[in-house]
């Protein structure tokens, strides 16, 4: 394949890229196409890695509704409702949501997806639905799984035998919400609980932590001090953060010297995070937002994830990781043209960091032929106009295609 007259993350020159083998094999103008290889005009457009959704719950998605809809918008009411639809969970029921999500998603450029899936069930239905789901479609997207105790590790009967367990079946992160725990004491315990099966069993960490309005909510600190202290660095992932929002600035910089040292990512979910963030305020609001500005600027690792697709938590979402990139620059005031411009990061390379596949991602010599072509000269006209992907390409084979809408305005 070669893909002629493209902005290659975002740079300004246009070149030309060849995909030999599913790889990437040359990079530079004025490529020649071989006999009968296959030859997309980029048209100067933009051509960037594969969209990353970070965090997302697929065993959720396309829930909104059932048994009811979330009216008060809050976290807690989100939980509430899902555990009861969780009891009817069946896995021809989350591999058919779930599908027909990733099928949106690999029509909006995504090839990686990190999602939790709730082991707080006897039965880890979801989880092996997901597994099934995952060796299913792994042609088409990668899948990385989380083992995501929704109601709490301590709290939940089993809850420390569930996790090992979803572990032991090939679930490929830890995760926890030790906000949700029945006490501040069970919140720290769950972190270090799961910290040692996370280094006992080699995987990755990625935790709900503090997703909540209250400035006493300070399991990061936790999180970050295992990390640190365990040498796993950037294995180690602090999902949401939102109380840092609430942190006063004095306790905020003590704390950023502890999250430099430790190495650890950053997720925000801005599109869910500002819905269910300052639900019990009246006025001045917050935000519900994690200081996504201080951390980036700070050299932190920060991406954006969707987080939820039409579920008890969102009753919204499309699967386009555009729509969070959107809402991110807007409430973390990253407005400025520039800061526009590199707002693809968090979710294309922030994001590879994030899941740790650095080294088989980005549009490099060598690396597998993963891209998409948007319709857009550069990142600033692509976010603007929420350009489509016009083509979703995977290891040199055409994924996805999509052509534009043909508008037409009759002013007579």
């Amino acid at each position: 394949m070669l893909i002629k007259n493209v902005h290659v993350n975002n740079q300004p020159e246009l070149v030309d890229v060849a995909i030999t083998d599913g790889k990437f094999t040359a990079i530079e103008a004025g490529l020649t196409p071989k006999p009968g290889e296959q030859v997309i005009e980029g048209n100067g457009k933009l051509l960037l890695p594969p969209f990353i959704d970070s965090h997302v719950h697929l065993d959720a998605t396309l829930t909104a509704g059932q048994p009811e809809f979330n009216e008060s918008g809050t976290l807690f009411d989100g939980i509430r409702i899902w555990s009861e639809r969780k009891k009817s969970l069946t896995k021809e029921d989350v591999k058919k949501r779930a599908k027909q999500t990733i099928m949106k998603m690999v029509g909006h450029g995504i090839q990686h997806v990190r999602s939790h899936v709730d082991v707080t069930d006897p039965h880890l239905i979801a989880a092996q639905a997901l597994l099934e789901l995952k060796h299913d479609l792994k042609d088409q997207v990668d899948l990385q799984l989380v083992a995501f105790p929704q109601e709490g590790i301590l709290s939940f009967p089993h809850g420390k035998e569930l996790m090992e367990q979803a572990v032991k079946e090939g679930l490929d992160v830890v995760g926890g919400i030790p906000h949700f725990e029945f006490s501040t004491e069970y919140g720290w315990q769950s972190v270090h609980f799961l910290m040692a099966l996370a280094d006992k069993y080699g995987k990755l960490v990625d935790v709900h932590c503090d997703e909540i309005d209250d400035p006493m909510s300070r399991h990061l600190e936790v999180l970050a001090t295992e990390a640190y202290e365990r040498q796993m660095g950037d294995r180690v992932t602090a999902s949401h953060t939102t109380a840092m929002g609430s942190y006063n600035d004095a306790y905020t910089y003590k704390l950023f010297r502890l999250l430099k040292m430790s190495g650890v990512n950053f997720v925000a979910n801005p599109l869910v995070n500002v819905h269910l963030g300052g639900r019990f305020d009246t006025y001045p609001k917050r935000r519900g937002v994690t200081r996504v500005k201080e951390l980036d600027a700070a050299g932190i690792n920060v991406s954006f994830g969707e987080d939820d697709v039409q579920d008890p938590w969102n009753p919204l979402g499309d699967g386009n990781m555009l729509d969070a990139v959107t809402m991110g620059v807007y409430i973390a005031h990253l407005m400025g043209y520039s800061q526009l411009q590199d707002s693809f990061k968090f979710v294309t390379t922030n994001a590879a960091r994030t899941l740790h596949i650095e080294d088989q991602y980005g549009i490099e010599v060598g690396k597998p032929g993963d891209c998409i072509l948007l319709n857009g000269q550069d990142f600033y006209q692509a976010l603007n106009q929420h350009a489509e992907v016009l083509y979703n390409i995977r290891h040199g084979r055409v994924l996805a295609q999509t052509k534009p809408a043909e508008t037409t305005i009759h002013l007579n």
